[in-house]
């Protein structure tokens, strides 16, 4: 028992260690600096050049000169018109400006660009992510129930007016101390079976809006395994620039599970 204890332990900290470099990145969430809501009307801002413009549901337009040094995907600079058409919901499209990536992503048909600064005050100031000891006791047995077909679940997000949209493929149940429970899973695709949850550790140890938990891959069985000591931060834990989605009200636990990633405040 004690060598899958140290297994368990030592295989958890490689995790949060990987969790803590990843938000630790030059160009990653916790350099973000800004969040712009591009409109029809061209505008310019403070921090990079250009004049940038998108209309609802409309590609984005940058109107610059060479010199102003703005390197679109592709590594062609900016002379004269660009247009960028990044996907709804998905990962932003990367604009260089300097030292600057300009993270251009559609929300809810909404435009934003987030400017990700290698030299923010609060890259240089971070320490890491808080977190509860890990505890095989959160390590846990699901059973998955899985629909007849994907259902399309919308919830809200961390920023009032936009939605997610999620391809809900079942409901995991499991217990907690004794105690029932059940979650809504989403189908994230190559990054497979997933949940957005809150508890009663909401708010209080852990972040307000929402944790996610990968889930471990389906058994023959049916079973599932949820390993809560690996419950994460979306980005929103970790930046006010994020736009994450909420769990749907399915997922909020009547438990408290102190387990995980907590609030990073």
């Amino acid at each position: 028992m004690t060598v899958l204890t140290d297994t368990f332990t030592a295989d958890w900290e490689t995790w949060h260690a990987s969790r803590e470099a990843y938000f630790a990145q030059p160009h990653g969430w916790v350099a973000i600096t800004a969040l712009h809501w591009l409109t029809a009307q061209a505008q310019t801002f403070d921090e990079f050049p250009g004049r940038w413009a998108a209309a609802p549901g409309s590609a984005v337009t940058i109107e610059a000169v060479a010199t102003d040094g703005l390197v679109v995907p592709g590594g062609d600079v900016v002379d004269g018109v660009a247009t960028l058409d990044p996907v709804e919901g998905g990962p932003g499209l990367n604009v260089r400006s300097g030292d600057l990536i300009l993270e251009v992503a559609r929300r809810t048909a909404h435009v934003i660009i987030r400017v990700h600064d290698p030299r923010a005050p609060q890259l240089a100031a971070f320490t890491g992510i808080p977190a509860y000891a890990p505890d095989e006791k959160w390590l846990v047995t699901g059973a998955f129930e899985a629909f007849d077909a994907p259902r399309t679940v919308t919830t809200g997000a961390v920023v009032e007016g936009l939605e997610h949209h999620h391809a809900a493929v079942g409901t995991v149940r499991f217990e907690v101390s004794g105690a029932p429970q059940s979650l809504l899973v989403f189908d994230g695709g190559a990054r497979g079976l997933s949940v957005l949850f809150r508890d009663a550790t909401s708010g209080v140890t852990t972040y307000p809006a929402s944790r996610t938990l990968a889930l471990g891959p389906l058994r023959g069985d049916g079973t599932v395994a949820l390993d809560f000591n690996r419950a994460s931060n979306l980005p929103c834990g970790l930046t006010e620039f994020a736009t994450c989605p909420v769990p749907p009200a399915e997922n909020v636990l009547t438990v408290a599970v102190e387990a995980g990633e907590q609030w990073v405040r």
